[in-house]
């Protein structure tokens, strides 16, 4: 039974990293679920949970101060 809840946790690994870093988890989770057994999607779910910049990490766009004149 652990063994069963490791491999779960290890399964979901991509969704729950994409949770925790606040992107949308709708989509990473519908591709978890569709793509997670073949070991190339488990890893390109991976590495876009990790490297893409969280949506809260955006710097906004920064006008010069003669824009509004």
């Amino acid at each position: 039974m652990i063994h069963l809840a490791i491999i779960s946790i290890l399964y979901f690994l991509p969704t729950i990293i994409a949770s925790n870093r606040g992107h949308g988890v709708a989509g990473v989770l519908l591709l978890n679920l569709l793509f997670g057994w073949t070991g190339i999607g488990w890893i390109a779910l991976l590495l876009w949970a990790l490297l893409s910049t969280p949506p809260w990490f955006r710097n906004p766009p920064c006008y010069h101060p003669y824009y509004w004149r």
